[in-house]
């Protein structure tokens, strides 16, 4: 989850009050900005720790001190720290698939390089397989979170705290329909996003030991619920959903210019915006609001499809960059990913993502489902013709189709890796969701990336 606005100060800006029809219009008109295709992002968190040992915690000291080094690196991409301590860098919007990986690449080869120099490297799991959560950053936007969070459960201290992805950044699309009008591409990221979910899976550990679901990082978005981390109905138009999910759903804080934040239970934007109590709500707020919203898909101007786990290795990240991108911005692709994933759309049962059966299964079996594992080797093979034309270079290409061979033509993902370095006794962990104990682990006795 990308945070860029800051935790003072920005409160006291836009002081005049918003009412809910102005809210909806705004929403509409920043939330999607439609055009051809042209830019691409990527957003990638991870999981810092030691080289030796990266089942040991890394003390906060020692953490300050290396990101105040990393800091001091010039970058292409935006670096920001997570609130249990987790690295992203967000890229810039790049013209070119090529453009984006270059770039990307060049910044973490400059961030492991100061890291190593503390013993430190950097980890892509989907969530932390060894530690409980716990928060590095100690702010008033992280003290409203957790509170609002922990009114439901635990989920959200793991999510704030130990979990990381690869988001993967799209225009939002043509206003004409089409494979690249921004309706489709609006079905399609949270029909396809079931397919990535299952096919990326990479975190199937908490405590060292198997809950039962190949990417327990989804999971945790489920357990979260519906009003901050669901997708909106799909029977509609984008924007006009899109902006009836922002004002419904609930308000996590109400900031102060001085000390802790107000955090109502219950009360969603709408209901904020008529009742103008605590305070009148502004458009700061609504800002502001926008960004504790967690859905699969989030519209920023552009989508933001967040529902893929961290990758291992160092450009792990690259395949599910480079297949996402040509399943959207090649148009042959597009339309072949759009013809496999609506034969998915009846498992769905016409609930919004993630919490509908289609995503449970994906998160759950990854691509031992049979029919994820068909739509992923479909949508692979689609994106591996696409990639020339978006000018892939023989590194990416390769990338996907060794990931493909080792992956969905077996019907694995990263998370059974995981599970085969498992000692065969590990028992499952508890509370970790329905069902949390099918999977039997097996195999090697350590687990690193």
């Amino acid at each position: 989850m990308s945070h860029t606005q800051s935790d003072g100060g920005d409160c006291t800006e836009h002081r005049t009050a918003v009412t809910e029809a102005e809210v909806e219009a705004l929403v509409r008109g920043i939330c999607f900005k439609t055009g051809p295709p042209r830019t691409l992002g990527v957003e990638l968190e991870w999981l810092v720790h030691p080289v030796e040992l990266p089942q040991l915690p890394v003390t906060p000291e020692r953490l300050e001190a290396a990101y105040a080094s990393v800091r001091a690196v010039p970058l292409g991409s935006a670096l920001t720290v997570e609130p249990g301590g987790q690295l992203e860098l967000s890229s810039p919007p790049a013209a070119s698939l090529m453009e984006c990986v270059d770039t990307v690449s060049a910044d973490l080869d400059a961030v492991r390089a100061v890291l190593a120099q503390d013993g430190l490297g950097l980890a892509g799991i989907g969530h932390d397989p060894w530690h409980a959560p716990r928060r590095f950053l100690h702010e008033p936007r992280y003290d409203a979170m957790e509170t609002c969070l922990d009114r439901t459960g635990p989920a959200g201290r793991h999510m704030m705290c130990a979990s990381a992805s690869v988001q993967v950044c799209v225009d939002a699309g043509h206003e004409e329909p089409g494979p690249l009008g921004h309706v489709r591409r609006w079905w399609l990221a949270h029909h396809l996003g079931a397919v990535l979910v299952a096919a990326f899976a990479n975190s199937p550990l908490r405590d060292r030991r198997p809950t039962g679901w190949q990417s327990s990082r989804q999971l945790t978005w489920m357990e979260i619920g519906a009003g901050r981390a669901g997708a909106p109905p799909l029977n509609g138009e984008p924007r006009a959903a899109w902006a009836r999910h922002v004002l419904d759903a609930p308000v996590m804080c109400v900031r102060r210019d001085s000390g802790p934040w107000e955090v109502p239970e219950g009360l969603t934007f709408r209901e904020w915006t008529r009742s103008g109590s605590p305070r009148p709500p502004t458009r700061a707020d609504l800002d502001y609001h926008l960004t504790t919203l967690f859905p699969p898909v989030r519209p920023r101007g552009h989508l933001e499809l967040r529902m893929i786990d961290a990758q291992p290795g160092e450009d792990g990240w690259i395949v599910p960059l480079a297949v996402t991108a040509a399943l959207f911005d090649d148009p042959e692709a597009a339309e072949t990913a759009y013809r496999t994933v609506k034969r998915l759309g009846e498992r769905a049962l016409n609930l919004p993502a993630p919490h509908n059966p289609l995503w449970a299964d994906a998160a759950r079996f990854g691509l031992a489902d049979p029919e994820l594992r068909e739509a992923a080797d479909t949508c692979f093979a689609a994106a591996l013709d696409a990639l020339p034309r978006l000018g892939a270079t023989t590194r990416v290409t390769d990338a996907v189709a060794a990931y493909r061979d080792r992956y969905v033509a077996r019907g694995r993902c990263p998370a059974d890796d995981l599970l085969d370095r498992l000692p065969v006794t590990a028992p499952p962990s508890s509370g970790s969701g329905p069902d949390a104990g099918i999977r039997t682990a097996h195999g090697r006795k350590d687990i690193r990336t």
